[in-house]
């Protein structure tokens, strides 16, 4: 019997090492992104929630003014509550990846979770909203035209940076987008609902 050695030339190998490496990362993977909700939808499913909630349930999908007093004064009303803080820009790729996981998170949260939005950078609140009405949250966010409150918030100047905010008044910052609903919610859970 006679065997037949397969011959693979250093091209083949890299190749070879690439589609296996792919592979790993696409088995890696939690889930694939998640559908778009519209208002409507969120709406619906955090009908009920409690009043501190639904205040910002109400202002859904707005542009907020105010700066750091109005901040500060919703965060005050929201004390005892796990609050998510979303610092995001509309000029920005890797925010806009993760709108659609916010949308999910916090629909999914919403009725136990405070989730709030800062617009950090943009030159005026017309590209903002432009970008809301295309992913709609069912939160508000505050316009921080100078970068100032998110970076007092966040204690970083990038974007986008989310703070969950315990119950108990720790918190957690994470830098970077958050790539699934599960990975936020995980961290929600941990850092909100039980911190």
């Amino acid at each position: 019997m006679t065997s037949k050695r397969l011959a693979i030339g250093a091209p083949g190998l890299a190749i070879l090492a690439l589609l296996v490496v792919g592979l790993v990362q696409l088995g890696g993977t939690e889930t694939a992104a998640p559908k778009r909700l519209t208002l409507a939808q969120m709406r619906t499913r955090l009908a009920g929630s409690p009043a501190p909630l639904a205040a910002l349930h109400a202002q859904a999908n707005a542009i907020l003014s105010g700066g750091m007093p109005a901040l500060r004064t919703r965060l005050a009303a929201l004390h005892g509550r796990p609050v998510v803080v979303n610092k995001w820009a509309s000029w920005c790729g890797p925010c806009r990846a993760e709108f659609p996981v916010f949308q999910h998170a916090s629909t999914n949260l919403g009725r136990r979770v405070a989730f709030i939005g800062i617009d950090s950078g943009d030159s005026s609140p017309a590209p903002a909203r432009a970008f809301l009405y295309e992913f709609p949250v069912s939160y508000p966010s505050y316009y921080d035209p100078s970068g100032q409150i998110g970076a007092k918030i966040t204690d970083s100047t990038f974007t986008p940076v989310t703070v969950i905010y315990g119950r108990r008044g720790g918190f957690y910052v994470h830098q970077g987008p958050y790539a699934t609903v599960e990975k936020l919610e995980r961290d929600v859970r941990l850092y909100g609902l039980s911190g």
